[in-house]
């Protein structure tokens, strides 16, 4: 099992993200809680970015919708969430 780890600056990003999509927050939370089990989950469609953000991973909460992430041993560092424009 992985350790989620959430920086302020994702956790304000969330908070606005929920303000303006509460119809997610179930979504959100049950893709966090795959994340935390398996990154690598098929129901997370993860794949990795190229370019600027090579080192990255994207996980989709739905088809607009996208978290960005990385992970090392066994934490996950939340990056970004929002849509596929916002975070890319």
């Amino acid at each position: 099992m992985f350790r989620l780890v959430v920086s302020p600056s994702f956790k304000k990003q969330l908070r606005n993200f929920l303000k303006r999509c509460p119809e997610l927050r179930e979504a959100v939370e049950n893709k966090f809680s795959i994340l935390e089990n398996n990154p690598r989950d098929s129901r997370l469609r993860t794949h990795k970015l190229a370019g600027k953000l090579k080192d990255l991973l994207a996980a989709s909460i739905t088809r607009e919708y996208r978290i960005i992430f990385y992970f090392e041993n066994k934490s996950i560092f939340l990056i970004a969430i929002g849509t596929h424009d916002e975070v890319y």
